[in-house]
């Protein structure tokens, strides 16, 4: 039942609070409605605030409006901070269009130029977003793995500079900044050793500002909370969401040949997601802090 307006929000409140009060907010990728119902339902059930992160390749599999009509209803029904957020986006073009829809918080990611063109390509964004009430993050460094259909070697991945990152923040008023210090998208092929001093140099240039680590999937909670003893107020989770989803999917539909149903096949998948979902949100202590 549809208990309130629409109430899907910027990030802006949202993870300035998480700094003060020492958590971080879990951003959740989605794709379908079955990921936005177990991700916001267990964050209710929890008391957390979330973050619905899109790509993309999710928005061209599902629609931008089915997609922000999907995550405006879920805000409907409950009653805690939600927003939709903008993953690892490229164009201005398709910005505007989710923006336009209602979109609340984007990423634009132009961590593959050089300094000066990423600043430049930022700080547009910035104008355009901040007349929506939107609010923007940005990268400044480069995670390797792959994210949606953006493939980048190691060799091509570099951490950020933390003597540059005050004047990226400062020059194109971004309102938090992914940083890059040794985590990576997917899965890892060996333990990920993050570099904490850097983590520490960059919140030292950015005291009071919300940090984001991408690429948290598979990294032990001991780190992702040392992260966030260091200003990351966001963490980013999309690849163990989508393996036992996939899995207890695939499971059931061999143990079952027969099944057609897919309210029957959904659900054993959406529980070992909601497992998860869980797990992750006690990890980032935002569970009571809704």
């Amino acid at each position: 039942m549809l208990v309130t307006e629409p109430k899907i929000v910027n990030t802006k409140e949202m993870l300035l609070k998480a700094y003060q009060e020492g958590y971080a907010v879990p951003a959740f990728n989605i794709h379908n409605l079955e990921t936005v119902q177990v991700v916001v339902e267990t964050a209710a059930e929890l008391r957390s605030p979330v973050i619905l992160a899109a790509t993309p390749g999710t928005f061209s599999y599902s629609g931008r409006d089915y997609v922000q009509a999907m995550v405006e209803v879920a805000a409907k029904r409950h009653d805690i901070p939600i927003a939709l957020h903008l993953d690892h986006h490229e164009t201005i073009e398709a910005i505007k269009e989710s923006l336009d829809l209602g979109a609340k918080s984007v990423m634009i990611d132009a961590s593959h130029h050089n300094f000066e063109e990423n600043i430049a390509i930022v700080k547009e964004v910035v104008e355009l977003a901040h007349q929506y009430g939107a609010t923007v993050e940005a990268e400044l460094g480069r995670l390797g793995g792959q994210e949606d259909d953006l493939v980048v070697d190691e060799k091509d991945s570099f951490f950020t500079d933390p003597a540059s990152a005050k004047e990226f923040v400062e020059r194109t008023g971004i309102d938090s900044l992914a940083v890059a210090i040794g985590t990576a998208h997917g899965l890892y092929k060996s333990e990920p050793k993050l570099d904490f001093d850097r983590l520490k140099e960059i919140r030292e240039q950015l005291e009071g500002f919300p940090l984001v680590l991408h690429g948290a999937s598979g990294i032990p909670a001991e780190d992702v909370r040392r992260s966030i003893s260091l200003g990351c107020t966001k963490v980013n989770i999309a690849t163990e969401l989508k393996i036992p989803f996939s899995e207890a999917l695939r499971n059931f539909l061999v143990e079952n040949p027969e099944a057609n149903d897919p309210r029957k096949y959904m659900a054993p998948a959406k529980a070992a997601m909601k497992a998860v979902v869980a797990e992750k949100i006690r990890m980032c202590m935002s569970d009571g802090k809704a």
